[in-house]
């Protein structure tokens, strides 16, 4: 038994342009082409869009999923292979919720302030893949030294860093509920130790630097843990980035403190 492409379009929610891209890119060719050029697919196809299907789900670009697919892997070892990987999503996002409701109490306890006591709560169950996935594809070499440097940190490592994030991040909210402009000393100073640990990961030139500050306020997991520790702070941390960038990494005058070898924080990955 076979379906035309309009009804595996009208079963699966994938439209029919989809279908015929991945026809072209040999990722789901149709069982068979009938009279007037009509694709129609059978079983196998419509197991293979549903693996197809699900590895989208869990974030993986069209390249890995070929891949994938070309594994010699019997269909229910492969499903449960993908089961696996859907059940950690799952575990993910019930660790995100928990997040959210953590802060959603410490908002209404603290009476409408924003700031929280514990702010690297905050970045429980947020996933910073279509961040990693974006720096591989657009800037490689940055990406390889970043990945290299993140598979060197003990878990010791990234609880340590990710408590100085928190620390930093709820001074420059200081700053900026106290209305002090993004080029001021003291917020520099801050900027400088953000830039400090990123080059324990990759080393960033001016501009590379201030779009990781622009990275930050656009939305995305991020932004909302910016957002989460104080309304605007998304903003604020981009716009003293662009002003570290500009006035001490970009020119030949520029000074490139890089604060030494190591690992770094996950955040680099960006």
């Amino acid at each position: 038994m076979s379906w035309p492409i309009g009804d595996l379009c009208r079963m699966s929610g994938v439209t029919s342009r989809t279908l015929r891209h991945y026809h072209r890119i040999g990722l789901l060719e149709p069982e068979r082409t009938g009279p007037g050029g009509i694709r129609h697919y059978g079983r196998g196809e419509l197991l293979r869009l549903q693996r197809i299907l699900v590895m989208r789900e869990l974030g993986m670009g069209l390249a890995d999923i070929a891949r994938a697919l070309d594994e010699r892997t019997g269909e229910a070892d492969a499903l449960r292979a993908h089961l696996r990987d859907l059940l950690a999503e799952r575990d993910r996002i019930d660790t995100l919720v928990d997040t959210v409701r953590r802060t959603i109490g410490a908002l209404e306890e603290d009476d409408g302030m924003h700031d929280v006591d514990r702010p690297e709560e905050l970045f429980a169950g947020f996933d910073t893949t279509a961040y990693a996935e974006r720096a591989r594809a657009e800037w490689p070499r940055e990406w390889e030294q970043a990945r290299r440097a993140s598979e060197a940190l003990t878990g010791e490592d990234r609880d340590r860093q990710q408590a100085e994030l928190a620390a930093r991040m709820r001074r420059m909210a200081d700053h900026l509920a106290a209305g002090t402009p993004p080029a001021d000393q003291a917020v520099q100073a801050e900027v400088h130790a953000h830039f400090l640990e990123v080059s324990r990961m990759w080393t960033p030139d001016a501009g590379a630097f201030e779009n990781l500050g622009r990275v930050y306020a656009e939305e995305g997991a991020w932004r909302a843990v910016y957002e989460r520790v104080a309304p605007g702070l998304a903003e604020y941390q981009r716009d003293a980035m662009a002003v570290y960038a500009r006035e001490r990494l970009a020119g030949p005058g520029a000074r490139r403190e890089t604060g030494g070898g190591g690992p770094g924080r996950g955040e680099a990955r960006t």
